[in-house]
């Protein structure tokens, strides 16, 4: 599977990024690989970075790391046969590789000299997970007593030594329903912590800790507990990628295609790093020339992005308005267009009582004055059980009658779009 992720362009560029930096965030490992390859590949991913030290964190933290963490602790030791690093991914782009040259290339990528460390990788906290933090949160004003009493219930549930962990993990793996529960109910805590962060992206508090929970049930099926890393750290990626899958499915009143999603942030990503560099926002036209996009495309982005706004918004200091009470209706007549067809109809009725019974009845069945319902020559002929032919002289005499001058000048003056 890793063989896989390797021949895919994006997937190399990404295996190049980490290795060089000795770090990554699971934002640009899901924005990358999610739509492309199943959790599956991905997870393996993960674990062969994790395994040979490359540090995985949100990319929130990335702001408070120091240079030399995003460097990585030991990237100067740990890292030091990066060329053969390139080579391989620069060689990835022969499409026609044979087998032992595919297999060569894998094993390349999983040369890395040091063995893996948990404590290197950006994990949740125990002080993120303790009772105080639960409290601190559930005191919250913005939290409904809903969430107060699930804090309040899964507090009580004590966190398990890395021993007990491993015991558990042990027999989830072997099938053990009663470990799986455990190994869940120990780690909500964390689900909690995770999901926090992603507030304010269109779902609630609570709805993003039940799609996070789903992530840590995949989880706990999923681990592998001989690769002797924490749980915590293997589950942290299931349950980002359950909740940011919820709120990019979830999040919006018009739901926008997951890929879509990604192209959107990558644009707002770009807008942020040009802000910063220049104190300027960025215009359509930089946008495109940075990212290589058309700038149509940008455009055309960036409007899908806006936020649906309610017509019943209230406007004004008293908000005794709407926004709707602001909004033209396009399809409305306008009062004097109204006006101007009622006097028209007025004329037209008139106009037609000077032709004779017959040839006024042809002409309203012909142009549906009445019920705005055009007939045919054939249908009309039905009606007055005659030949459409008939018809067809009947309303070229009347239209010729109302072209004389007397009849014409009553309506010439009269003009509809």
């Amino acid at each position: 599977m890793v063989k896989e992720l390797i021949k895919n362009e994006k997937a190399r560029a990404l295996i190049k990024k980490a290795v060089e930096e000795g770090i990554i965030t699971y934002e640009e490992i899901n924005e990358e690989l999610g739509d492309d390859f199943p959790a599956e590949n991905i997870e393996q991913l993960i674990n062969e970075m994790l395994e040979q030290g490359i540090k995985i964190v949100d990319e929130e933290q990335l702001d408070e790391l120091g240079e030399d963490e995003l460097k990585g602790k030991n990237s100067e030791e740990d890292y030091t046969d990066n060329e053969e690093h390139d080579d391989l991914l620069e060689d990835e782009t022969d499409e026609k590789l044979d087998t032992d040259e595919e297999n060569e290339e894998t094993e390349t990528f999983t040369e890395f000299d040091d063995e893996f460390n948990p404590e290197y990788i950006e994990d949740v906290s125990e002080d993120e997970l303790s009772n105080e933090k639960l409290l601190n949160l559930g005191n919250s004003a913005k939290v409904d007593e809903p969430i107060k009493m699930y804090l309040r219930e899964i507090g009580q549930v004590p966190l398990l030594t890395h021993d007990e962990e491993i015991e558990y993990a042990k027999k989830a793996y072997e099938g053990d329903e009663e470990a799986s529960k455990k190994l869940i109910e120990s780690n909500l805590r964390l689900v909690v912590s995770i999901a926090k962060k992603h507030t304010n992206k269109g779902l609630k508090l609570l709805d993003l800790i039940q799609e996070g929970n789903i992530g840590l049930m995949k989880a706990v099926e999923k681990f592998e507990y001989t690769k002797g890393y924490k749980f915590s750290t293997y589950a942290t990626w299931w349950i980002r990628q359950a909740i940011t899958r919820a709120i990019a499915d979830q999040g919006r009143t018009i739901r926008i295609p997951v890929h879509m999603i990604e192209t959107i942030n990558k644009i707002k990503k770009e807008s942020r790093i040009y802000l910063q560099e220049t104190g300027k926002d960025a215009s359509p036209e930089i946008l495109a020339e940075r990212l290589g996009m058309e700038v149509d495309k940008i455009k055309a982005i960036q409007e899908m992005n806006q936020e649906p706004i309610s017509l019943e918004t209230p406007v004004g200091s008293e908000e005794d308005s709407e926004l709707g009470d602001f909004v033209e209706d396009q399809k409305t007549t306008s009062p004097y267009e109204a006006t101007n067809r009622a006097i028209l109809r007025e004329e037209l009725d008139a106009v037609l009582k000077t032709l004779s019974p017959r040839e006024e009845k042809v002409l309203r069945y012909r142009y549906g004055l009445d019920d705005s319902s055009p007939k045919t020559l054939e249908e009309v002929g039905k009606i007055f059980n005659v030949t459409r032919e008939r018809i067809r002289q009947i309303e070229v005499k009347a239209l010729r009658k109302l072209r004389h001058p007397s009849r014409k000048k009553k309506l010439e003056d009269f003009k509809v779009d």
